[in-house]
Formats: C-alpha cells, structure tokens, sequence
C-alpha cells in the first residue's frame, strides 16, 4: 500500500562539495537550510542583510553589491527610537545612525566578495505580496512596523517576478559566469495574507520559476529544486509542522535537506559528515562531571578527530 506520493529527484551536475561557497538568500526557510549547510561545515553565507521575502528585495540588494553601491544617510530612517533601512531586515537597524552605515557597507562589501567567488547561489522566494512605501513610491523588503496606512499592499505579476529573477541572475552571470543558480520557494505558508491570498502568491512565484527553468524564457546555469511541493505533496500532514501550523517542523526540514542533499551534495562529501556529525555531536555533548578523567579523555579524543579531519580538510572550522 502506498501512503505518500514522492517527487522524482534526479542528482544534478555541479553538485556541492567541500570546495565549493554557497550563497542562500530569501525568506525564513533559507535559514533552515543554511543550518544544515553550516552544521556539515560547507562554506555558506546566508542572508547578511536578514530575512528577505520576495525577489524585488533580493534584486535590489544584489544590483547594489555588484555595482558597489555604498548606503548612504539618504537610505536610511528613524523610527521608534531606532536607524533603520527599508531595503533590509528589521533585525539589522541600530540606535545609532553611523552604526548602522558602518554594519550595511560592511556587510554589502564582503556580499560582493562572496558573489565574485561563489559556486552556488540558492534563491528561496516567500511571497509575491510587497508593500510599496506611498512616500517614494518603492518596494521594500521590510516594512519595520511603520504603520501599515504609509505603504500600498500589492501582488506582483508572474511576469513582474519572472523579469526581476531573471534581473538578478542576469547581474550575477555579469560578474561569476560559473555560478551555479538554484530557484526554490518557501514552503512556509503566508496565511497573515489570507488563504486564497497566499496560494495566489505561491501559484505567481511557481509560475515564474516555471518560466525562468523549464519554458520559453529558460535561462541556462538555472535549476529548480522543490521544496514547496515536497512539503504540500509528500508531507500534506499536519504532524510535519509546528505548533502554529505554518512552519515546518524539525521532522520537515530534515526530509526536505535528505531530498536536497541528492539532488545537490556531492556523494563524494557523505562520508565527511558522518565525521563531521560524530564530532558536532561530541561538542554538543553535556558531560555529569567535567572534571572526570573519563570526560578528560572524551575531550582528547574529540580534539584528536578534529585534527585528523583538519588535516585533511584545512578550510573545515570548528
């Protein structure tokens, strides 16, 4: 008997190895995966400017860092007793205005280094709903809890999404021809939008992703991985979710990475996370008594398997 339908998954070609530097950018569900990646030790940047929900957001901070667009005063707000920037996360904003220039140009500038030098860029689309703020008529990527009458709420068109995607991948084959590009959307539902408002908006983000990979309009270095419709076909239970039925659970997250490393993570890397695993594990490791010469020798040993794989592997840090 057959209790779950499974989605083909073919392991593609340029996979990720040891060698290899991943950018991951886009809504709360990049987050899940980069923990994954940086558990395993693979060399990975996620989201330095927060959280960023839709492709419009996403585009205007890479066309800034490819063309060294350093923020200014003039992109910045004051607001509850705080600096901040629409074109970024709410968690990036500081008390103090200079502070918060030094952190984004900081961040923007070793952004740029990292998108020179990239193997892999994975893209994790949120939403097609954005706010556009009513006094300079832009979208933002965050809205900082200004009140919700300063910004218009709107939908973006399958073709508005398909042209700004294909904008950004545009800008990121100008500066690293070999990099490989990965389209995927969030499987967290946006349910604050309405029902029917957040299968509208992931049936926009699926139809240009579509168009981006597989249509007319496919662009070559571009693949598609889905995790959206492994969580809506694969775990169409509510047991795969968290206490606020929106969010994957730990459970989830773990199938969607297992189905991710075999389309993307080389094989030939399985055997170093197994190592990697058993000394993660060790540091994790909560020991009664750490004075004991049992927990003594525990840590000499851990220390012996770090050294031995570091040996090996000198760009792998704990």
């Amino acid at each position: 008997m057959k209790l779950q339908t499974k989605i083909p998954l073919i392991p593609k070609e340029h996979q990720i190895d040891y060698q290899s530097k991943t950018v991951m950018l886009g809504s709360c569900f990049v987050e899940n995966m980069a923990e994954k990646m940086e558990y395993y030790k693979f060399h990975t940047l996620q989201n330095p400017f927060g959280i960023i929900f839709h492709p419009i957001a996403i585009e205007k901070l890479i066309t800034r860092a490819v063309n060294n667009d350093l923020f200014t005063s003039d992109d910045l707000f004051y607001f509850n007793e705080q600096w901040h920037c629409f074109e970024v996360h709410s968690s990036i904003s500081t008390s103090e205005k200079e502070d918060l220039l030094d952190i984004l140009n900081n961040k923007l500038k070793a952004f740029r280094d990292y998108l020179l030098s990239a193997s892999h860029i994975i893209l994790t689309f949120g939403t097609a709903w954005v706010y556009q703020y009513r006094d300079t008529n832009t979208i933002v990527a965050n809205c900082h809890k200004v009140p919700q009458n300063k910004f218009i709420k709107e939908i973006l068109s399958v073709e508005e999404i398909t042209k700004s995607t294909k904008n950004i991948i545009s800008i990121i084959k100008g500066i690293n021809l070999k990099v490989n590009i990965i389209l995927t959307i969030s499987p967290v539902r946006h349910l604050k939008d309405g029902f029917v408002e957040n299968t509208r908006s992931k049936a926009h983000l699926i139809s240009a992703i579509y168009d981006i990979t597989i249509g007319k309009r496919s662009m070559n270095g571009v693949e598609e991985f889905p995790s959206y419709e492994i969580m809506m076909d694969e775990l169409r239970d509510y047991r795969f979710y968290k206490e606020d039925l929106i969010h994957p659970n730990k459970t989830a997250i773990t199938i969607i990475w297992d189905a991710f490393s075999k389309v993307w993570i080389s094989e030939e890397t399985k055997e170093i996370q197994k190592e990697i695993a058993v000394i993660q594990a060790g540091l994790l490791h909560q020991p009664f008594n750490p004075e004991s010469k049992a927990h003594r020798s525990f840590l000499s040993d851990l220390e012996i398997k770090i050294e031995k794989l570091q040996t090996r592997y000198p760009e792998i840090n704990f």
